[in-house]
């Protein structure tokens, strides 16, 4: 399991490492660089909407690769997925500018931006169905939340780059070339990734399915037909880990620096120490998911999120390194309450047929939801001089709605549900 479990964290790092440094450099450059016609507010809006096409892309990522994985095997996804948006990634680190190339920049931009969500979006159903169901029942959330501890292992490496970059040069050098950096990193980590998924096992589950000769020929059409409302509570349930964590680690960054003046270097260091805090403890609320259930700790993590939102915004304005941190670290814990326990969750919830296509479209919806519209309409309600309380009442809302799509959920803890069974025969039983 240990070795699976690795496997699986070191392509999530690596596929979300992709996906992230896209957006840390859509926060600091790519506005001015591939849209210089528009005003800095326009150029910033412009940068994170070929942000948000990536997220777009991820359930079109994850119904293709769903269908790979539910019909053919979670291994294939493993592989393809990952190929697919390292190549996508070291392409935009070799796209010349709108200075070189003109409109034809924030095209090719785009496109390569799509093309690395098509392929996050296949990564996280085989990455999850790939511990989920290899792990014992009645540890499946702690083997399951090793690839929910990728996306910070992702983050902190491709902000780590690029603070190393942010420091050691001045900006004409950062801007000119030290921004692509990362991105072509990207080319080694995949090949690093790919190397670590070659010798993976297929999981159980799918080789009896495949046995029994019981796999979906078309699992999309099935989950649409038979699971919409499922599928529909999943996306908007998740809304709120998306929007909480891109307020915190894409637009805070940009308004910081762009409307607060706080250094660049410095904003980076506050969000990593507050995503490197998230990593370390998604394992300890694993934990409480295997023994409590995964349910309530959903809820509960939507009710702090949506509790902390206007203090997270009130320590952001003092653009103070600690106060700016310690509203980070607190939505982040919020955050982490229920994406460590959804790679569990979710696999839970839809039969092993199909499995990979329900879990991972409902994953990335909720990447739409969230995801997407977080950093454009954040960056439109904070335009002016006073505090951006809009993106504070807008991030509540998100989490309340999110609240009540978990609370139409059900338990899907095996030993937590079996425990409820007892219980409720117990309390039937003649006396």
């Amino acid at each position: 399991m240990l070795r699976l479990a690795s496997a699986s964290l070191a392509g999530t790092a690596i596929e979300f490492y992709d996906f992230f440094v896209y957006g840390t450099a859509a926060a600091l450059v790519l506005g001015p660089l591939f849209f210089p016609t528009f005003s800095p507010l326009a150029g910033t809006l412009a940068a994170f909407a070929t942000f948000g096409v990536g997220f777009v892309a991820r359930p079109l990522g994850s119904a293709v690769f769903g269908h790979i994985g539910d019909r053919y095997g979670r291994r294939p996804v493993l592989l393809a997925s990952l190929l697919l948006t390292g190549l996508a990634t070291v392409a935009v680190g070799c796209v010349p500018t709108y200075a070189s190339i003109g409109v034809t920049a924030p095209i090719l931009l785009l496109l390569l931006r799509f093309l690395q969500g098509l392929g996050l979006g296949g990564e996280w159903g085989g990455a999850v169905l790939l511990t989920a169901e290899h792990a014992p029942e009645r540890q499946r959330g702690l083997w399951a939340s090793f690839p929910q501890i990728g996306p910070a292992v992702g983050f902190l490496l491709a902000n780590g780059i690029t603070l190393g970059l942010s420091a050691g040069l001045t900006d004409a050098q950062f801007t000119s070339w030290g921004w692509r950096v990362p991105f072509w990193a990207a080319g080694v980590l995949a090949l690093a990734g790919l190397w670590l998924r070659h010798s993976v096992e297929e999981t159980p589950q799918f080789r009896e399915l495949a046995e029994r000769r019981e796999t979906a020929n078309v699992p999309l059409a099935e989950v649409v037909r038979s699971h919409w409302r499922l599928l529909l509570l999943t996306g908007g349930a998740l809304a709120v880990g998306y929007a909480v964590f891109y307020a915190v680690t894409t637009w805070s960054l940009a308004y910081a620096t762009e409307h607060l003046r706080v250094d660049r270097t410095t904003m980076l260091a506050c969000i990593m120490i507050a995503v490197a805090l998230k990593g370390a403890v998604t394992p300890l609320v694993a934990v409480l998911g295997d023994r409590y259930g995964r349910r309530p700790l959903c809820l509960a993590g939507c009710a702090l999120s949506a509790l902390w939102m206007f203090p997270l915004i009130a320590l952001l304005r003092t653009a103070d390194p600690l106060l700016m941190t310690l509203g980070f670290i607190g939505a982040l814990f919020g955050m982490v309450t229920m994406f460590a326990v959804v790679g569990a969750y979710l696999p839970e919830l839809y039969e092993p047929r199909i499995r990979c296509t329900g879990a991972a479209v409902g994953y990335n919806l909720g990447g739409v939801l969230g995801g997407a519209l977080t950093p454009l309409v954040a960056t439109a309600l904070a335009d002016g001089s006073g505090p951006p309380w809009g993106v504070a009442a807008y991030l509540t809302g998100v989490a309340l709605l999110s609240l009540g799509c978990f609370a139409l959920l059900p338990e899907t803890n095996p030993v937590v549900v079996a425990g409820m069974r007892t219980g409720a025969a117990e309390s039937a039983a003649p006396a």
